[in-house]
């Protein structure tokens, strides 16, 4: 099936390994330009080879931790400067934060700052250019929200979801789409240290329907879809790639 994506062009974020990863390289092999950014400039410089090996459009990729202050307006002004206009947003950035109930402080100022802040921002930044060509599509990656213990990330990727629903009711007019899509476990270097040996499998057995971990390409063919035009009429979404499980071990 032709997504009819040839030619566009996409910033995403967190995009040197895992999931941003997968969906960077599902992209450039639909024919779309990424930029890519991450904090590792090895793994965005391999990122980089592996696309143009594949055969798709030479990537853009930037490395900058979006924790500092100026990330956003870095990584906004870089991705214009380099392609022109940027047609799909992905804020894929993010990292899984366990806190105690009561605790420090900073572990909730710096998560809620990766996971929320500045996705809103860097969104912010690009949204002026998606009104002025009257088309753009932004893609956000949240977190379940039915942990059993306290994590800052999923309380800040909960915030994401509730604000997507809202963006997307303000700039339905202008012929931007805004969803979220949200993983169950999936097999990535974060998921993997939580299941030694065969506890993986007793794991998917009994509580993931399709008894086994999501791969990244599961959650990329997913993104790619929902930024896609077949995907026009989709907006205000979150889109749940779990294979059925819906408890969280966590």
């Amino acid at each position: 099936m032709d997504l009819y994506l040839k030619g566009k062009t996409a910033l995403v974020t967190g995009a040197s390994k895992g999931i941003g990863r997968a969906i960077a390289i599902a992209l450039a092999a639909e024919g779309v330009k990424v930029f890519a950014t991450g904090r590792n400039l090895n793994s965005l410089n391999n990122l980089a080879n592996e696309i143009i090996a594949n055969g798709g459009p030479a990537p853009v990729f930037f490395a900058q931790d979006l924790l500092a202050p100026d990330a956003p307006s870095n990584i906004a002004t870089a991705a214009l400067s380099a392609m022109g206009h940027v047609d799909i947003l992905i804020n894929n950035a993010g990292q899984s934060q366990p806190v105690s109930p009561a605790g420090s402080e900073e572990p909730w100022n710096k998560s809620m700052t990766l996971d929320f802040e500045r996705p809103r921002q860097l969104t912010e930044a690009l949204i002026p250019y998606f009104i002025a060509r009257k088309q753009g599509v932004i893609l956000n990656l949240t977190s379940t929200y039915e942990l059993r213990s306290l994590n800052v990330s999923a309380v800040a990727k909960a915030a994401l979801a509730v604000w997507s629903k809202q963006l997307s009711s303000e700039l339905g007019k202008y012929g931007i789409r805004v969803n979220c899509l949200q993983p169950g476990l999936i097999d990535t270097d974060n998921i993997r240290p939580y299941f030694p040996g065969n506890e993986r499998q007793k794991f998917a057995e009994s509580e993931i329907p399709l008894q086994d971990f999501g791969e990244v390409q599961d959650m990329a063919d997913m993104a790619v879809f929902l930024v896609s035009p077949r995907a026009k009429y989709i907006t205000g979404t979150v889109s749940i790639v779990d294979g059925g499980g819906r408890r969280s071990p966590f």
